[in-house]
Parts: structure tokens; sequence; C-alpha cells
């Protein structure tokens, strides 16, 4: 396996800079062979943190040499590099979260949660030797946002298995479309999606429970809804399958989506996203009106996703 050895020096009178290059070796995940000596896996992004340390030292009144290696076995260090602890403490935040939940209480839960897989995130970016502990923390953070996303939106549809068929678009247009009242982030996009993208003169009936949905009308994001999760794609991902939108722009927002309604790998914009459209349904109580002012808000996303995606 190949390694980078870093060994610095810097005067003992420079605190700030000592603590500065510690700080960065630390959060890079470098194990500490004794003082002043750093060894990492070799990759490009540790030996980026490697030069940015050793830049900083030299111009500090330090030294530093960068040394690589392939003569070490991964076996025999592996265990300078265990995060068993880091996940273990994860763990205990993630047990008293979930101890903790009421109806009250969800919003501040969901905020706590994004951290927590914030956290997460960090800590397997440098877990350079994984093992159970991240699968384990991996799932019980998956299982605790389902479980909060199903007490911010009772009824919430269970996964089926199956593929998605084709759908013509000449046949869904002018149409009713139905789902569960005080819509939440799936059908809040689902919403928007079709009115954008499917049907631009679509109805919308919010309903007080699925079984309530007219025979004549189409179905999205409830069980046996015409459109609803399908594998691990939750209704919006479905609808873009179903009628071929391929855009790149859409597929990133179905990224973002998939994520706010049943957890995953962060996309950057969630956290943002995820509070606009809080404040948004906390503060509008007539279903048209939020998804109309949620409408906005996607615009602005597509249109933010489709420039980056021309840049």
């Amino acid at each position: 396996m190949n390694w980078l050895l870093l060994v610095l020096t810097l005067p003992t009178s420079n605190t700030t800079a000592r603590m500065r290059v510690w700080r960065g070796l630390k959060g890079s995940g470098a194990a500490v062979l004794r003082d002043g000596v750093y060894l990492i896996p070799a990759n490009p992004t540790s030996q980026a943190v490697f030069d940015e340390a050793s830049r900083d030292v030299v111009a500090n009144g330090g030294s530093a040499y960068i040394f690589a290696t392939d003569t070490v076995e991964a076996g025999d260090l592996s265990q300078l590099f265990d995060r068993r602890e880091d996940y273990l403490a994860l763990q205990n935040e993630l047990q008293q979260l979930s101890a903790q939940l009421t109806g009250n209480s969800l919003q501040e839960a969901f905020k706590q949660l994004r951290k927590l897989r914030k956290n997460f995130t960090a800590i397997t970016a440098i877990d350079f030797f994984p093992g159970a502990s991240q699968a384990e923390i991996r799932q019980a953070l998956q299982a605790l946002e389902v479980h909060i996303n199903r007490l911010l939106s009772p009824d919430e549809p269970k996964s089926i298995d199956g593929d998605i068929a084709r759908r013509d678009l000449l046949q869904y247009q002018n149409r009713t479309w139905a789902t569960r009242k005080r819509p939440w982030v799936d059908r809040l996009a689902s919403a928007w999606l079709i009115k954008k993208f499917i049907d631009p003169n679509a109805r919308f009936l919010w309903l007080d429970a699925p079984d309530q949905c007219p025979p004549d009308a189409l179905g999205f994001d409830f069980d046996d809804a015409d459109f609803t999760h399908v594998g691990d794609r939750v209704s919006f991902e479905v609808l873009l399958a179903s009628f071929g939108l391929n855009q790149p722009e859409l597929t990133r927002m179905g990224t973002l989506v998939h994520y706010l309604d049943v957890g995953g790998v962060q996309p950057m914009e969630a956290s943002g996203l995820e509070q606009i459209l809080w404040g948004l349904r906390n503060s509008i109580t007539e279903d048209d009106q939020l998804i109309a002012a949620a409408g906005s808000v996607f615009d602005a996303l597509l249109a933010a996703f489709t420039h980056k995606e021309k840049a």
C-alpha cells in the first residue's frame, strides 16, 4: 500500500500556526506516529493536505518534508486509523435523538439529524479502512431519517418492487392529480414537476386519506397510487423515469428530493432547501397556495442547476 509521511518542525513560540497545522492534519485523518511525524494513505486529497500543511509550516519559520513509501502493508498500520470511537459517539447521539422525538420537536430533530449526517460524512471521508461500524451507523441514520419523515408525513408510501413503465405524455393532459394533503418534500416537488413538465393544466386534489382518491384521478405518493415509490426511487424520481425526463438538472433535483424524503448522501443544497420548505409549510395553510409558493423555489433551483450544467 502507498503511504505519505510528513515530518515537520515549527517554532514553539508560534502557537497559532502550530494549532492551525495540527487541526488541519487531524481533520484529514492523518495518524500521529510521534510529535511532528504524520502518516496517511496516499491519494490526491491526502497529498494536497500535506502540501498545504508544508507550505504553512515553512511560511511560519519551520521545516517540512514529505516522503512517499509503499513498503508497509496496510494491516500493519490500519489500527492507527481506527474510527470506531468516532462511530460510537455518533451512535450515542443518534440514540439520544431517537429517544427525544416528540411531535413538537420534529423540526429541531430534523436539524439535529442533518448535523449528525454531516458528521457521519466527515468521518467516512477519513475512514480509510471501513468496517462494520461504518455500515451500522449508515443503517441507523437511514432508519432514523425514514422514521422522522414518517412522523412528519403520515401515510408515507411503502416502496414496491418492479419496473417503471414508460408513459405517453399525451395521455396525461388536463387531468386531476390526487395526493395526501399538507404536502411535504416529495409531494411538493412532484406537484411542481407535474405542472412544469407533464401536465401544465393539472388540477390537484388534496386527500384526507389515500382511500378517498377518486377512480378518475391520477394518484401520486401514496400506497397503490399510479405513481409512488418503486425500489429505491421516491415518487419524484418515478415520475422522471415514467415520462423520460432525464435532463441532468432534473436528475440532480431528484437526488436532492430523494435525500430530503428518505435520506442517503446529502447534497450541498439540502439544508437550505429544507429550511425554506419548512418555512413555507408552517406559514401557508392552503395547499394550492403552498405548492404555488414551493413551485417558485423549485423554479429557481432548476434555473441554478441548468446554469451550472451549461457552465
